[in-house]
């Protein structure tokens, strides 16, 4: 049994026990043996590793739940093991995988490979299912078996399903097997062969922009059938203020919806783009400076339930082409964090709302242990250092690809300590 762990004198801020005081943390055998308000009582302690926490945050462990970790078949991008290193130096205990690899994840087989992978792996691994096999939108994958495999979720994610009857059968069932379906709303024939955010901006580069009507379209008919059907739902990587209003008047009016937005979209508009920069090519694109307001609005009032990283490695060989070839997606594990922690410093978020966002409701959204530091949880646990400041290079990152828009920013703030099941998983 490994050593006990004293976390000393940090600000404890867990919003599952409705906590945020200075104190101990105590951990024993994997699990949080104690969390004292002051300091812990030295006959409790005795023998334990102290952690000086002294103006840090201890904060249950982050959860990512939105990345993809392109194993199997293209682990020249990344892996398991690389995916999740990184995830633990993001802070992040545990992360839920897209089922977009080579094959799909859509069958025991794959989840099964993936969940073995995972055991070599820093963090919690929880993988999602497709919706329909092959990610083709045509007929539904075996629901229930992938669910007793192991996945916790199913989305076609990088491609929306466009048959509105296959999406209504995949909450039908889904639901029946207690399986959140989490939706890629993109209308693929108002986005088709667009690069980036339709206006201005597009024209004058000359590249084919893809409308936010794209998006809230399909946000639109997804949150319908959510009502129709009773059943639950998960918009991921919301990018446009319309999307926010619908799922803010959706949730109004009692549907059963949560919803992600991404890092990106509360920090970089589509000016990021010009001069061509493919490291900020993504899908859905950068939008205006009037969707990051809304955005941010959306996560302060609770529109939006969760930060997710959508986490998209590729090599630079599919990001260093023309801007129209080149590969969608970010990396996001190593700045996902300090990121978050700028809504906190411009009084956007606070300390407790960002954890809510970031450990809390993922768990709670994905229907999986975590997001607490009750006595007897495991122990995945985040001691942040708020105030660490550092220029983010290629030093930092622990993933196999280097696709980031934020390398050579001063950031400010980080995780300083990744503990999970009381393994300590990254330390600085």
């Amino acid at each position: 049994m490994s050593q006990a762990l004293l976390l000393a004198g940090g600000r404890i801020i867990d919003p599952a026990n409705n906590l945020d005081v200075q104190g101990d943390v105590l951990i024993e055998g994997g699990l949080v043996a104690g969390v004292f308000p002051g300091r812990a009582p030295a006959a409790r302690t005795a023998g334990a590793e102290i952690v000086d926490a002294a103006g840090k945050w201890i904060v249950p462990g982050l959860i990512d739940m939105h990345v993809h970790l392109r194993e199997p078949g293209e682990e020249y991008k990344e892996t398991i093991v690389t995916g999740t290193k990184a995830a633990a130096a993001g802070g992040f205990t545990a992360v839920a995988c897209m089922p977009n690899t080579r094959p799909v994840n859509d069958s025991e087989a794959v989840t099964a490979l993936i969940l073995a992978k995972a055991r070599e792996g820093s963090a919690r691994v929880y993988p999602v299912g497709a919706i329909s096999r092959g990610m083709q939108g045509e007929s539904l994958a075996p629901l229930g078996e992938m669910r007793r495999a192991g996945v916790v979720a199913v989305t076609d994610d990088g491609r929306p399903v466009s048959n509105s009857q296959l999406m209504r059968r995949a909450m039908e069932y889904g639901a029946n097997h207690e399986l959140l379906v989490i939706s890629h709303a993109e209308e693929l024939s108002l986005s088709e062969n667009g690069v980036m955010n339709e206006g201005p901006l597009a024209t004058r580069l000359g590249l084919r922009g893809i409308p936010r009507v794209a998006e809230e379209i399909m946000v639109y008919r997804d949150l319908a059938l959510a009502r129709y059907t009773g059943r639950p739902l998960h918009v991921a990587h919301v990018s446009t203020r319309e999307s926010v209003d619908l799922i803010r008047r959706a949730k109004a009016q009692g549907c059963r919806v949560t919803a992600e937005t991404a890092p990106h979209y509360f920090s970089l508009t589509e000016a990021a783009v010009d001069r061509y920069n493919t490291r900020a090519k993504m899908n859905p694109p950068l939008r205006t400076a009037d969707d990051v307001a809304a955005i941010r609005a959306g996560l302060a009032d609770g529109t939006l339930d969760a930060i997710a990283t959508d986490h998209a490695p590729h090599s630079e060989s599919e990001k260093e082409v023309e801007f129209d070839l080149a590969a969608n997606g970010i990396i996001g594990l190593e700045t996902s964090l300090p990121l978050a922690l700028a809504l906190v410093r411009d009084g956007v978020l606070t300390p407790r709302r960002l954890v809510e966002v970031m450990s809390l409701d993922p768990a709670r959204i994905l229907g999986v242990a975590g997001g607490t530091l009750s006595p007897g949880a495991a122990a995945d646990v985040t001691v942040i250092d708020p105030e660490a400041r550092f220029v983010f290079t290629e030093a930092d990152i622990h993933s196999k690809s280097r696709n980031s828009p934020f390398l050579g920013w001063e950031l400010e703030g980080r995780a300083v300590l990744t503990l999970c099941a009381g393994r300590v998983t990254c330390r600085r």
